[in-house]
C-alpha cells in the first residue's frame, strides 16, 4: 500500500474471474501480472495483492448479472440454495444468486420473488475453507526474492 494507504493500481474482475489459482491478469491500469497462489482461493472485494516488486492490487468485484431472491420463507429458500451447492450472497432480507434459468424456477415454485440486478457478487466463503465456494485470501500476499522463471510482476498469497 502506498503511504496514503491506497493501492498502486487495482483489478476489476466478477465472481468466477476472482475465483483462481494461477491465472495471469491485466490491472484497470494496464498492468499485466501473473497470480500465482498456493491453492484455488476467492479474492474478495478490497483483497490487496502485493507483487514481487512492491507494487499492490486492490481487487474489486465487477457489477455482473444476478437474481435477487426474497420471499416470506427465505430461510427455507437459502436451505434449498445451499442444498444445490449454489454461491449464494446472504444479506438482511434477501439472497443474491448468479442467473440460473434452472435455479430460478425452482426458487419460484418455492414461492420466491425473484429480480433480474446487476451488482457486484460477493458470495459466503463456506464452512471449509475450500470448494467452489469456499475460502479467500485475506489480503495477504508475499513476495520473493528467488526466480520462478516467468514474469517479472507476479503475486502470491498463502
Amino acid at each position: 500500500m502506498n503511504v496514503d494507504g491506497r493501492a498502486d493500481d487495482c483489478v476489476t474482475l466478477t465472481c468466477d474471474q476472482r475465483f483462481l489459482r494461477r491465472w495471469r491478469l491485466v490491472s484497470d491500469g494496464g498492468l499485466a501480472f501473473l497470480v500465482d497462489l498456493a491453492r484455488i482461493t476467492l479474492l474478495n472485494e478490497g483483497d490487496v495483492l502485493v507483487l514481487e516488486d512492491g507494487l499492490t492490487v486492490k481487487i474489486r468485484a465487477a457489477g455482473e448479472p444476478l437474481y435477487e431472491v426474497t420471499g416470506p420463507d427465505l430461510v427455507r429458500i437459502a436451505w434449498h440454495v445451499g442444498n444445490r451447492h449454489t454461491a449464494c450472497q446472504i444479506d438482511p432480507g434477501r439472497l443474491v444468486i448468479q442467473r440460473d434459468h434452472v435455479i430460478r424456477d425452482m426458487l419460484g415454485c418455492l414461492g420466491a420473488e425473484i429480480t433480474e440486478v446487476e451488482e457486484p457478487f460477493l458470495p459466503e466463503g463456506g464452512a471449509y475453507g475450500h470448494g467452489r465456494t469456499h475460502g479467500h485470501a485475506d489480503g495477504h500476499s508475499h513476495s520473493h526474492d528467488h526466480d520462478h522463471g516467468h514474469a517479472r510482476n507476479h503475486a502470491h498469497a498463502p
